[in-house]
Order: C-alpha cells, then structure tokens, then sequence
C-alpha cells in the first residue's frame, strides 16, 4: 500500500511560497483593491450620504464587499474639507 501511495505522489512535493509571504502579498492587493471604489459605488456613498450622513455602517450595508471602515476612510480622503 505504502508502494502505490508513493508511486501516486511520484516523491514530487509541490513548491509554494511561505504562509507569511503569501499571505502579505494578499493583503497588499486586497488593501490596493478596497481603496479603490467603482463609479457606482461613488454614486451610491454620496447618495447614502446625503440621506443618512455619517452613518457608515448603514452605507456599507447596501455595498456587497465593502466595511463601514473602508467606507469612511474613502469618504474622508475624497471629500473631507481642509479649511
């Protein structure tokens, strides 16, 4: 039995990246991803927006995918206003 696993997995082991650096090379394209938001989902933020206000969590809601966090970190990139 042990002869025809062996012949199965012919001795070769499969090569992967680490955990760690596949793991930060996700979270990198992840982070990039998040940041940036479809022409939709611009629209839908500013029309939340005006009806709710700074109520991320209700926005994030009605955006598949999308935290409250990312929500208001994008709001406040975009539109906070530095007088």
């Amino acid at each position: 039995m042990a002869d025809s696993q062996l012949s199965t997995s012919n001795g070769v082991r499969n090569q992967t990246p680490s955990n760690d650096t596949l793991a930060d090379s996700q979270e990198e394209t992840s982070e990039e991803s998040k940041l940036q938001f479809s022409e939709d989902e611009e629209t839908l933020i500013i029309r939340m927006y005006n009806l709710v206000g700074e109520r991320w969590s209700l926005i994030a809601g009605r955006i598949p995918g999308r935290t409250a966090e990312e929500i208001e970190k994008y709001w406040t990139s975009r539109y906070s206003t530095s007088e």
